[in-house]
């Protein structure tokens, strides 16, 4: 379950529609009626998500040193802002060595006044501090919401003054892999929903490693549900697409590149496939645009069919099934658009390629029409508004191009440095269009461009509505909330049974339906509260029947420390998180847990054994790895956010938070022996200004020492996370007599 704060909505909006936009009289009233309010900017593509502004008088022209430039604030970012509700968010990175830190903030959009800034503490994760802030934040008009999802996993719900709603770690509490990479995915958001898809490896059924989208309640944090459109191994695991949502055909639909290299359409309320197209032998990284029941998006790795590298296609989003033949417009080959996401306007398609070359494609055909260079590096996307296009470049340049009757051209560059340094600001986040005035999160701080003298109104244009009728529909398809959580053993939970009809269409709550129980222990009565049973983890789902239509929760549930594991049932826990390499075998007479070396992929894999909210305790487990040669493996513990790790090629030990940056670092030498089983330990203890962390290897059967062999401090105080055992395996490792107990 998220770590949850109730807050009150700040405001109440109708939902916004996003698709092909009927707009009635009484909407053109109110929008009307809203005086000096403009359309805002809340997520990375904007309003619509097609990258696309209505807002007029924007400038064609700025420069550093004043000249439309309306504000700027220091702040290092890397992805686009969120400008909603009088306000310009951001994330990004700050601090050095001990203290580096991921940081959101918010600033007054008129005047760039620092409204609030929350840092967070990085962990478990291989992606360098450089890399921090690399999903863009998005809000929510109707809440006053901002979500941030973190390089490590952190997803979390911050209301209008920063504090904090709800939060999930989604790598300690749902299997979300993090690597060196960095790319992560924006989340988008739908009605009530916040959509985020992530890769990684779950519990139980779910374990395998594959691309994942999840839909949580925007208000609680709640899993609705979580689906895999394709169940296929991914193809590159380090992708940063962001799903749309759009109503085609009658039907809403969530619409993703994913990283085993297809297109996925799927129900946006239930996440049931609906369509799937083949693309990339690799995966994709790029949003889609959809334009009535046109689907655009491309890749720049080897194509399914063909030598070359790179595609831009057109799909017919009307289909069902495997619409890779039957549902191809128009592709254009050999154009390398890896990154950024096209832009629409006028039936013209504009893409820009890894070397931040701007194509203009005729989007009935694919026909190219013209192309422009702007600078060498492309990965931000570019924005449409008052008939000129704005895009920022990576090597710090800002450019304004004019899109005349026959060709492009660029009006205005400006080229940000980083202070005191001498070189380029780094940009990776695309402009964001708000208030008739121009946003860019930067290396070098956020930056207001705009018209000084022009009046200004912080105030966001109606959210619109639309409606569609469900009378006489019938279900086709069930629902449990929560979809998938954590509970404490012997802690009452309430489940809800929604239904939806064969179009997507939600029906409303569903108070008959029955209740069975699946590999859990527990009781639950007629109305869906489930009570697990005392004393035990376990893990099992919760099941609603009505009619001939059922459908699941996933639960685990988990009791009061102490916890022990010797695997002599011959499995390991089926609540354990991750893991899937790991198996029981058979050793000198008893059952013990392995870890071979993985025939592909990687060697390094962790298993997370309990809720990422655990504090005040300690993991002990006996542990013995192998030798090759000269190559040997590395065995280790995971507490409260922090690793204990034997490094076998290198003798010694060392306990981190973060495997990347290593701010908080100590190591001790340790000679130990391949083939022999030691006891490790590892204690953490949170206080209230500094995070101690104790730990100890001896040789098994041996009395245990008195002192550490090895302490580290945390001023930057991690205060709660996932038990867990950590280990790198080109060769065997084992673990057996895993236990997790209070600390003394």
């Amino acid at each position: 379950m998220p770590t949850l704060q109730t807050h009150a909505p700040r405001r109440t909006f109708v939902k916004r529609f996003i698709g092909g936009l009927v707009i009635s009289a009484t909407v053109l009233s109110n929008i009307a009626c809203a005086g000096g309010a403009t359309e805002e900017w809340p997520s990375w593509r904007g309003p619509n998500e097609t990258g696309e502004s209505s807002a007029i008088n924007l400038v064609s022209d700025w420069a550093i040193d004043g000249d439309n430039l309306i504000w700027q604030q220091a702040f290092v970012g890397r992805s686009t802002p969120a400008v909603f509700d009088g306000r310009v968010c951001a994330n990004g990175r700050q601090g050095n060595g001990m203290t580096k830190q991921a940081v959101v903030a918010c600033w007054d959009a008129g005047d760039g006044t620092p409204l609030w800034e929350r840092t967070f503490n990085v962990y478990h994760t291989t992606v360098p501090f450089s890399r921090v802030g690399w999903a863009s934040v998005i809000g929510d008009p109707e809440t006053g919401y901002l979500y941030h999802h973190g390089v490590d996993g952190l997803l979390i719900a911050l209301d209008r003054e920063g504090n904090t709603v709800w939060e999930w770690r989604l790598g300690e509490d749902t299997g979300r892999a993090s690597g060196y990479g960095g790319r992560t995915q924006n989340p988008v958001i739908d009605g009530t929903q916040l959509i985020l898809s992530n890769i990684g490896a779950n519990w139980g059924e779910h374990g395998a490693p594959r691309h994942r989208f999840w839909s949580f309640d925007k208000l609680t944090g709640e899993v609705l549900w979580n689906s895999l459109p394709g169940n296929r191994p991914w193809a590159d695991a380090n992708t940063q697409g962001t799903p749309v949502v759009a109503e085609i055909d009658g039907r809403r639909l969530l619409i993703a590149g994913a990283a085993d290299g297809w297109v996925y359409a799927m129900d946006v309320g239930t996440g049931d496939l609906v369509w799937e197209f083949e693309l990339s032998k690799r995966g994709i990284n790029v949003t889609p645009v959809v334009v009535g029941t046109t689907v655009y998006i491309a890749h720049s790795e080897e194509n399914i069919d063909n030598a070359s590298m790179g595609r831009v296609v057109a799909i017919e989003g009307t289909g069902s099934g495997n619409i890779t033949s039957s549902g191809e417009i128009w592709q254009a080959n050999a154009l390398g658009i890896g990154f950024s996401s096209p832009l629409y306007h006028d039936n013209i398609l504009y893409v820009v390629d890894n070397s931040s070359k701007l194509i203009a494609l005729d989007a009935s055909t694919g026909a190219e029409l013209e192309q422009l260079n702007v600078g060498t590096v492309g990965k931000s996307s570019p924005v449409w508004a008052d008939d000129k296009v704005y895009y920022t470049e990576v090597n710090g340049r800002v450019y304004i191009l004019e899109v005349g009757p026959s060709a492009l051209s660029i009006l205005d560059t400006e080229e940000i440095q980083v202070p005191g340094e001498e070189r380029h600001a780094e940009i990776y986040g695309s402009p964001a269009i708000a208030y008739e005035r121009i946003y860019i999160s930067t290396e070098a701080g956020i930056f207001c461009i705009g018209d000084p003298g022009a009046s200004y109104s912080g105030e966001g244009l109606p959210i619109l509505q639309t409606a569609s009728s469900t009378e006489n529909r019938e279900p086709s398809r069930l629902q449990v909330i929560p979809a998938e959580l954590i509970v404490k053993a012997g802690e009452e939970i309430s489940f809800e049974v929604r239904a939806f009809d064969a179009d997507g269409n939600q029906l409303g709550p569903q108070d008959n339906a029955s209740w069975l129980l699946d590999g859990l222990s527990g009781t639950i009565d007629d109305a869906g509260t489930f009570r697990p049973a005392a004393g035990e983890n376990q893990a099992g789902k919760v099941t609603a029947e009505l009619g001939n239509l059922s459908a699941e929760a996933r639960v685990r549930s988990f009791a009061p420390l102490p916890w022990a594991t010797n695997f002599e049932s011959g499995q390991k826990p089926n609540w354990w998180m991750g893991g899937g390499r790991f198996q029981v075998q058979e050793l000198d007479g008893g059952m013990v847990l392995n870890k071979s070396r993985s025939p592909v992929g990687l060697n390094r894999h962790v298993i997370y054994m309990g809720p990422s909210s655990m504090t005040g305790y300690t993991v002990q487990a006996d542990i013995m790895g192998a030798r090759r040669r000269r190559t040997r493996p590395d065995l280790g513990l995971i507490n409260g956010g922090y690793t204990l790790d034997l490094q076998g090629g290198y003798n010694r030990l060392e306990v981190r938070a973060w495997a990347a940056e290593l701010r908080m670092m100590q190591r001790v030498p340790f000679e130990w022996r391949e083939d022999k089983w030691y006891t490790m330990k590892l204690t953490v203890e949170v206080g209230p200004d500094r995070t101690l962390v104790y730990g100890k290897v001896w040789e098994r059967g041996t009395e245990e020492p008195e002192e550490w062999t090895i302490s580290a401090e945390d001023p930057m105080r991690i205060s709660s996370g996932s038990p867990g055992i950590y280990g790198y395996s080109p060769v065997d490792i084992f673990f057996d007599n895993v236990q997790v107990m209070e600390n003394q």
